[in-house]
């Protein structure tokens, strides 16, 4: 038996956030367009989920397209050249291809050479879990940058005829790139998972289950889009995840008031209002509501959110925000940041 020692790095770094970036397809769906396919109205739509357009990517644009955009815009925000970056982690449910991941030819495109690269399946909270992961990455050593992106072509896996999916979805990419600091701009992760819950959120049927229909049948295919329990989601949502998000700011040391942002997943506005009430927040902080005009972007609208408050300065550069992403699985992961 070999009586070597293991080199392993010493000492914990910090990380942070250094820069995001965001992209939002150019064709605008309105909720008058969505229910010439399903039965329903603008009021009824805009009262139940806060959605009032949406935006759809084109045919032709890609979930790597998309991810290229929002991140190329990261980088240059972050200041850092791609080389110095050693790992891509692209959270993602809606890239078409079961292998090979969006990851690595996203980095190629990019000119980041040699980098890990990965796909994340954790649906919404796939953003937040992307950003621990980076955050425990930079902190031991293995990398000094980490590119985190987010991205949803959602379209291409909705079924415009279902009325209780219809109206939510949209496409869209965000990106962050987690690096080095010289303090602490990543708080404690507060995630986990309900795998009881599977069916609440889920594709209508796997791909194997697909195959065996059409060479056993002959039926016309019908796409398995996903589908969504929606009033079991909304409990979920507003009795189990506002208490994540209370944890995550005692778990980062710091009390609401002290909050310059709450950045939730663009889920349902009356979500958020409940997670608003729960964690009692003050009226000074500003909350992310950008679902009223992209809709529910799953891992790409916290960074979305986040990066459009930046530009618009809706939230301050160095202020401290809350993000929490929750979604199909069932799958959940909060944290406090320092925005870039």
């Amino acid at each position: 038996m070999s009586t070597k020692t293991l080199t392993v790095p010493t000492g914990m770094r910090h990380a942070r956030i250094h820069g995001l970036g965001g992209y939002r397809p150019e064709r605008v769906v309105t909720n008058e367009e969505v229910i010439q396919n399903i039965d329903s109205s603008d009021e009824w739509i805009r009262q139940r989920s806060g959605i009032v357009t949406r935006r759809v990517a084109g045919e032709d644009e890609t979930v790597i397209d998309m991810a290229e955009a929002a991140a190329r815009e990261a980088i240059a925000s972050a200041g850092v050249s791609p080389d110095q970056i050693g790992a891509v982690i692209m959270a993602t449910v809606t890239h078409p291809f079961q292998t090979p991941a969006a990851a690595p030819e996203l980095a190629f495109r990019l000119g980041i050479p040699n980098p890990a690269a990965f796909d994340l399946s954790a649906a919404c909270a796939g953003y937040c879990y992307g950003i621990s992961l980076a955050n425990d990455m930079v902190r031991v050593g293995t990398v000094d940058y980490v590119l985190v992106i987010g991205v949803e072509k959602l379209s291409d896996f909705t079924d415009k005829y279902d009325r209780g999916t219809a109206f939510i979805f949209g496409d869209g990419a965000g990106a962050a790139v987690v690096g080095v600091s010289d303090y602490p701009g990543i708080g404690p992760t507060l995630w986990g998972s309900l795998g009881d819950q599977r069916d609440v959120i889920t594709q209508r049927e796997s791909w194997t289950q697909l195959r065996e229909r059409m060479e056993s049948t002959g039926e016309p295919i019908t796409w398995p889009s996903f589908v969504m329990q929606g009033q079991s989601v909304f409990r979920w949502a507003v009795f189990s995840m506002a208490p994540v998000a209370v944890e995550a700011v005692r778990a980062a040391g710091i009390t609401p008031d002290d909050l310059d942002a709450f950045v939730p997943h663009q889920a349902n506005m009356r979500i958020t209002d409940a997670m608003i009430k729960a964690l009692k927040l003050p009226e000074h902080v500003p909350v992310a509501r950008d679902i009223a005009e992209t809709g529910n972007t799953s891992a790409a609208s916290i960074p979305l959110a986040m990066s459009r408050m930046l530009a618009e300065g809706e939230a301050p550069h160095g202020g401290l925000a809350l993000q929490i992403g929750f979604g199909a699985g069932l799958v959940y992961a909060s944290q406090v940041v320092v925005m870039p």
